[in-house]
């Protein structure tokens, strides 16, 4: 009964976390938009766009094992070795879905022509994106907060996606854009909201009382 209790309540507050942080999807789905109107009507090759994309993408691997930690260790106050897996479980393969497999599968399932190169950025960039996984481990283990990393976790997780998009794929892009809106809004609150929230809380045994700090 008192594990069943726990397992309510677990889902009760992921369930609350996910409804108070939906604003943040949308919002960074918006900044989006714009951004991909910019890079239309600026003509903005898409050599820049895949540069862009391997500054952000490391960048919200940071901050997703930032606040996957610190999640984690606020609710949980586990040991290192189980916030080091968890962190880093849920940042690299977290984020990997959210800017890379998502926006490759949203484009083949809407037959945008897509390149030759499919890139992994933990493998192309591993020894950038692995080492900024720790290092968000280490910060929010010491140091555990999670209000303000969480939105930038947002909104570079919707930026890395959109630039996905315009580095790998080639489309018409202006007519597509409540479509692209509705691809960054899944690619963002699916998985880094359950990175963020709901992934380190199934490992959290019993309920602590947080608010973000």
């Amino acid at each position: 009964m008192e594990h069943k209790t726990e397992t309510v309540g677990r889902w009760k507050l992921i369930i609350k976390e996910l409804v108070r942080h939906a604003p943040f999807t949308a919002f960074g789905a918006l900044t989006g938009l714009i951004i991909l109107v910019i890079i239309v009507f600026g003509h903005v090759p898409s050599g820049i766009s895949e540069t862009i994309f391997y500054i952000l993408h490391p960048t919200h691997v940071l901050l997703s094992a930032l606040v996957t930690t610190a999640i984690y260790r606020l609710h949980g106050k586990g040991k290192l070795w189980a916030a080091i897996l968890i962190g880093y479980t849920g940042s690299i393969g977290i984020a990997t879905l959210s800017d890379a497999i998502i926006p490759y599968l949203e484009g083949a399932l809407f037959h945008i022509e897509r390149g030759p190169f499919w890139p992994l950025p933990f493998i192309e960039k591993w020894w950038l994106v692995n080492p900024l996984a720790f290092l968000g481990i280490a910060i929010a283990y010491w140091r555990p907060t999670t209000r303000f990393p969480h939105a930038g976790h947002v909104l570079l997780s919707t930026w890395a996606s959109l630039f996905y998009f315009t580095a790998f794929m080639v489309a018409d892009w202006i007519p597509l854009l409540p479509l692209i809106f509705l691809f960054l809004s899944l690619a963002v609150l699916i998985p880094c909201c359950v990175s963020d929230i709901a992934y380190p809380l199934l490992f959290v045994r019993r309920k602590h009382n947080h608010d973000h700090v």
